[in-house]
């Protein structure tokens, strides 16, 4: 395998958009930088709404491929020349939305074995050796039953590649301050009649809002915010995008963050601190 840069980071998400929505300017400014930015797919997003209507014709495999087709768009607007399918493509089935009878598939994601999940993951884990890995809180950020167990899948594999020689040094959880979500829908409250969207989504719709204290890191990914939106574009089955602002398939617009913003929750975070690998030493 060629030699890897000394710096790596390592996003796990549930389907295909999420790492844009969340992460998109985090992992262009890193692939700018020089880092090795790899990408976990939990699944391909089988059972999303579609948005345009010369597209709602897909579903299941068939959106299941158009979406996977859709990532790898979304990664070269980034420059990220890294993704996987966890496990290998098809090998989890989209969860659909909780409490639906899709989460009892037996092939979905949700119910998956989380130790066998997990080694998959583990075995990118301990190629790759990142130092930085990125994932949704215990609660997948809002819920949706295949975050909760990107989630699991995440934080498990952290323990079994520690105990196979690889300790990844910080993890971190996606998040937004409360704060920054509130003034940026006050903005777009003023914003909205000149956007294409009839409705504004809530603060309460964005996923991983905390209060501020709980922030550690911030990431301006400023510089990058057109790979970011142009990342989101290429999503098109699942994502609108108008300027700063984007909705999804309940046409409900909500902001576009171009600086991101993320909870430490293993490893020591420095005062202030705006790099996810600050403190952080090569990976061996």
């Amino acid at each position: 395998m060629t030699e890897l840069p000394a710096r790596r980071l390592l996003l796990v998400h549930a389907h295909p958009d999420d790492e844009s929505i969340n992460n998109g300017a985090t992992m262009a400014r890193y692939a700018a930088e020089g880092a090795h930015v790899t990408l976990v797919t939990c699944t391909l997003g089988e059972r999303g709404e579609v948005i345009p209507p010369e597209l709602r014709h897909l579903t299941g495999p068939a959106l299941g491929t158009h979406r996977r087709g859709e990532l790898g768009a979304a990664l070269a607007a980034l420059g990220v020349t890294d993704g996987r399918l966890l496990g290998g493509a098809g090998r989890y089935g989209d969860s659909g939305m909780t409490g639906t009878a899709d989460n009892d598939d037996p092939g979905c994601f949700w119910q998956a074995d989380v130790d066998e999940a997990a080694g998959h993951l583990a075995e990118v884990i301990l190629e790759i050796r990142p130092q930085v890995l990125v994932t949704y809180d215990d609660n997948g950020g809002y819920g949706h039953p295949d975050h909760v167990q990107a989630h699991r899948v995440a934080m498990r594999a952290v323990d079994l590649a520690a105990e196979r020689g690889h300790r990844i040094a910080k993890v971190y959880w996606n998040r937004v301050p409360r704060s920054v979500a509130e003034a940026a829908f006050a903005r777009l409250q003023g914003e909205l009649d000149t956007l294409p969207f009839d409705k504004s989504a809530t603060v309460d719709d964005v996923p991983g809002v905390v209060d501020d204290e709980r922030i550690t890191t911030a990431v301006d990914g400023g510089a990058h915010a057109a790979a970011k939106a142009a990342a989101m574009r290429a999503h098109a089955t699942q994502i609108e995008v108008d300027g700063p602002y984007f909705a999804l398939s309940n046409a409900l617009a909500q902001p576009l963050f171009t600086t991101e913003y993320y909870e430490l929750v293993r490893g020591t975070a420095e005062p202030g601190e705006t790099d996810l690998f600050a403190g952080v030493g090569e990976a061996s």
